[in-house]
């Protein structure tokens, strides 16, 4: 696809007479409002046509200025970043601190379900002093974790004359009102069909002028028509999500090449507290009832088979919350369930249930998604079916939702239990504890224990290395007693390129999020 007359528009955007890289998905977009969505789908658009005031650098875990110059403790409890000077948004309205206090505080005013505010737990207020400074005072001292909740969704700068400060604003009119800060802007957008983006010749981020200043994001309902098309070369690349065989047809497929990156990507299940089987909002609420049965399909799961069979070991298995790798990590699901040393024990997971008096088999309504998780998510979750009826003790009904969907249902307690995933937004283990048991979670599931967020709040700001991995175990041990969520996977997800793409490094970022402004074609 070409396009002629390479000019600069009044409103930031650039057109070239370069040819377009044309990405592809089966992902969803669930909003491009960053206070409402904070899922992959969503994120893959917001990380390019939104800017954050620090940013982490393709392979590396450390956050550096993006929009700001730099950022400095000015007191136990504050941070101040000093923005750049002269930013302005691609439709021309001048961004300044106002923009920045704006942006904060509308996330933490709005709170969207399935918004990034529960990032924000420390922040207390955002001020604005003048035009490129923004003070950040917090609730608890010695936050070193602060600079990098700065770099995610939780982080990205909208216009304030665009967005209304107590609501989610449309799709729609916010690509009307251009009001994009990241390297590229949205050109055409047609919601989980097809976006074109051109370079915002306003950006003055880290990640520079883009390579490439037209890109397209084409998007799938099938994963083989998107393997097809890579094929026949009508894609250049793909970013979530193919099955693994047709990640393994396609490495060796001549003019294709697929790059594995980080593997700090978790799959689990949630257990709704109100409407699992003996939940709070049920007929029978019976919370020790309700507890044995979390308990028992822990002690069920064969999370080895899953690895091998579904994912032919790309996937490994995963036994805490935070994924083998990062410091204060622990296998806390390993030691208390099945056979102990990770597998699965049947008489393990029938005495449970008869010790509260629970009948069997228990009934369990399980939902899972193919769209955003991929299409191998039907084969995980049939599998899962198999290894828990297989026990005798439960008669599990499946059930698929579109991801669209899927976020608004799961938050209003439709599915007592239901499959989640999570990439993080930094690489440090509370980014796998606090979305999921903090307050306020994103996860949103009805759990809450004083104990294992008292613990969570205490290693955000203990400074010494050694005490916090112990917090971080205690909270890890004490929630998986529990068994709000059961996590089953841990690994990678790939990114398919032909071969005549450059500019994809081998590590990507450390959190893996996949950017289009080192992309070219040779």
């Amino acid at each position: 696809m070409a396009l002629t007359g390479c000019t600069s528009s009044k409103d930031g955007e650039t057109t070239s007479s370069a040819a377009a890289i044309t990405v592809g998905t089966t992902d969803q977009v669930t909003s491009i409002d960053p206070a409402g969505s904070w899922d992959a789908g969503s994120g893959t658009i917001e990380s390019e046509v939104y800017a954050t005031l620090l940013a982490q650098k393709n392979g590396s875990a450390d956050v550096s200025p993006d929009l700001a110059t730099g950022i400095r403790l000015t007191g136990p409890k504050e941070y101040t970043v000093t923005l750049k000077k002269g930013l302005k948004f691609a439709n021309g309205h001048e961004l300044t601190s106002s923009d920045v206090k704006f942006s904060f505080d509308r996330d933490l005013r709005i709170a969207d379900e399935n918004g990034p505010s529960s990032l924000l737990y420390n922040l207390a207020s955002v001020a604005a002093p003048d035009a490129t400074t923004i003070v950040f005072t917090l609730k608890s001292a010695n936050d070193t974790l602060f600079p990098q909740v700065l770099s995610t969704a939780a982080g990205y700068i909208v216009d304030e004359q665009v967005f209304p400060a107590d609501k989610i604003l449309d799709d729609t009119s916010i690509v009307a009102a251009k009001p994009w800060n990241g390297p590229y802007g949205i050109r055409s957008y047609d919601k989980n069909s097809l976006v074109s983006f051109t370079a915002n010749a306003r950006y003055q981020g880290q990640l520079g002028t883009p390579k490439t200043e037209n890109v397209q994001l084409k998007y799938y309902t099938d994963a083989g028509n998107l393997k097809l098309d890579v094929q026949q070369g009508t894609i250049d690349a793909v970013y979530r999500t193919l099955t693994t065989a047709d990640l393994g047809d396609l490495a060796k497929q001549k003019g294709v090449e697929v790059h594995t990156g980080s593997g700090n990507g978790i799959r689990y299940i949630v257990f709704d507290f109100a409407t699992q089987p003996y939940g709070t909002k049920t007929k029978n609420a019976d919370a020790k009832k309700a507890l044995a049965v979390r308990q028992a399909v822990a002690d069920s799961v064969d999370r080895s088979q899953l690895a091998q069979q579904v994912y032919k070991n790309t996937y490994q298995p995963l036994y805490s919350s935070v994924p083998d790798g990062l410091t204060g990590a622990t296998a806390s699901f390993k030691s208390l369930y099945g056979d102990q040393q990770g597998g699965p024990d049947k008489a393990a997971a029938a005495a449970r249930l008869k010790a509260a008096k629970v009948k069997t088999p228990v009934t369990l309504n399980l939902q899972y998604n193919s769209d955003h998780y991929g299409s191998s998510s039907a084969d995980e979750y049939a599998l899962v079916k198999t290894q828990l009826e297989a026990t005798g003790l439960f008669k599990v009904n499946l059930q698929s939702t579109e991801w669209t969907q899927y976020g608004k249902d799961r938050v209003k307690h439709l599915y007592p239990a239901y499959q989640l995933g999570w990439y993080a937004d930094y690489l440090d283990a509370d980014n796998y504890l606090s979305p999921f048991y903090a307050a306020n979670s994103w996860v949103a599931n009805g759990y809450s224990d004083p104990a294992v967020r008292a613990l969570i709040k205490k290693e955000e700001t203990e400074t010494d290395p050694a005490a916090r991995t112990e917090l971080l175990k205690q909270a890890q041990d004490k929630a998986a007693a529990q068994v709000p969520l059961l996590p089953l996977l841990q690994g990678s997800t790939a990114i398919v390129t032909r071969t005549d793409i450059t500019g994809v490094p081998d590590e990507l970022d450390a959190t893996y999020q996949f950017r289009w402004a080192g992309l070219a074609k040779k």
